[in-house]
């Protein structure tokens, strides 16, 4: 299987025209994870205060929902927009943020930095929208699939070698908040190199081509809000989109439910938290992006097997499985397998997801639909660590919310085992 990812890495690496978006989204995404480990060990782990369920919700509500409230606007955009133009002006925006942040933690923080450094994850989202929304431009139809499989991944495995080195940043800098401020200035500097690199495209290279649609069409762009609703409606009428990203929703709310009470596990009862605390959670981290990249190099080769419904379905029932397994025990040896695992179910099935989406949707609704995905995507995530501070105790120690979860897990995997079987019945039925 690895040598099917390298192998497909190899193929669209061909693409000079993609080359040059995964050089953007690769120095983008290591500047993230730069930028993450500062934020996280800041607001999470820092020594001076007791994290409990609700502040740790509440911190992560702070960051991710104001972005869901401008998400549509961003997405109508996106498809107004030449989406090179969004990727450049989102550096550049997350560059000068980055650079406030820093600045403004270096004195003691406070409001001001819990709102820039929201308006920089915000602004990521609507990068990531953007190439989301580009990467048809760059890779033929029937490479989507393998696309979607790399790019991301290799996003991920940059952010987490980011992370990585944020963390080494934040080591030499000591736990003081100068240290921090260090950290974030150098993320700072990341998202002004990628900036730089998406000049290496045109101005007009990943559309949108609103000259080749229908006059309704370019009519509802000029309207955010209904321009959003069609979007919605958009994903209604095409069921492979449409339950792939209920699936996607459902699985955000138990991950942030996971990430929660994996954060509590690790600040209040598998260590005494601060440095020790964050260093624990790094290292279930690091198994949670070996996890990712492990989902997305098997994803192309098994749904070429499978199936996508099956794939899926099988998938949600190993989630099932590993929580129940390695979950259950609260061990500080097993619970990182249980992340290992659930990193790989979560890309796994996102890859397959962002393949249903761009094969079932039309372009000038593309970027509309990732916006919509990012919403959901982050609003779900924080359903999740919300419920979670309400049945989580300090300690992160809850063997019903695991069996919920496990519970959930299995529903879903049901309930794609069911729709998988139908599709496989129909297609036969068809042929005959």
């Amino acid at each position: 299987m690895s040598s099917s990812f390298f192998g497909d890495l190899r193929v669209v690496l061909r693409g000079p025209r993609f080359r040059r978006l995964f050089g953007t989204r690769l120095v983008s995404q290591f500047s993230d994870g730069i930028y993450q480990a500062g934020l996280a060990g800041f607001v999470f782990f820092n020594p001076e205060q007791h994290t409990s369920a609700a502040a740790v919700a509440a911190a992560f509500a702070i960051l991710l929902l104001p972005f869901s409230v401008v998400a549509p606007f961003a997405g109508v955009l996106i498809d107004r927009w030449p989406r090179r133009q969004v990727l450049l002006l989102s550096s550049l925006a997350k560059a000068v943020l980055g650079v406030i942040t820093a600045v403004l933690v270096a004195q003691g923080a406070g409001p001001a930095f819990f709102v820039a450094a929201l308006l920089v994850l915000s602004v990521n989202r609507f990068f990531l929208s953007g190439l989301s929304a580009g990467l048809p431009y760059v890779v033929p139809r029937d490479k989507l699939m393998m696309a979607n499989a790399v790019t991301p991944t290799c996003g991920t495995a940059a952010s987490s070698l980011g992370t990585g080195v944020g963390l080494a940043i934040g080591m030499l800098g000591g736990e003081e908040a100068l240290g921090t401020g260090i950290v974030l200035f150098a993320a700072a500097l990341g998202f002004a190199v990628s900036g730089a690199v998406s000049l290496t495209l045109r101005h007009r290279e990943l559309g949108p081509h609103l000259e080749e649609e229908p006059e309704e069409v370019r009519t509802a762009v000029r309207n955010v809000v209904r321009g959003m609703l069609s979007g919605i409606r958009h994903i209604g009428e095409r069921a492979q989109a449409r339950d792939g990203l209920a699936t996607i929703g459902a699985h955000r709310v138990l991950f942030g439910v996971s990430t929660l009470l994996t954060l509590l596990l690790y600040n209040n009862t598998f260590t005494g938290g601060g440095v020790a605390g964050l260093a624990g959670f790094s290292v279930s981290a690091a198994l949670l992006a070996i996890g990712f990249l492990a989902g997305a190099v098997a994803t192309p080769w098994a749904t070429t097997r499978m199936g996508a419904g099956t794939w899926i379905a099988s998938l949600l029932a190993t989630a099932a499985v590993a929580l129940a397994v390695f979950g259950l025990p609260f061990s500080p040896a097993l619970f990182p397998v249980a992340g290992f695992v659930l990193g790989f179910v979560s890309q796994a099935v996102k890859v397959t997801v962002d393949t249903l989406v761009q094969r079932h949707v039309d372009d000038a609704f593309r970027g509309r639909v990732f916006s919509v995905y990012d919403v959901l995507f982050n609003a779900t995530f924080v359903v999740g660590a919300a419920l979670a501070a309400v049945f989580v105790p300090p300690s992160g120690v809850s063997a019903a919310v695991v069996g919920a979860m496990v519970l959930v897990y299995t529903a879903l995997a049901g309930a794609w085992t069911v729709r998988a079987r139908r599709v496989s019945g129909s297609g036969a039925a068809a042929s005959a």
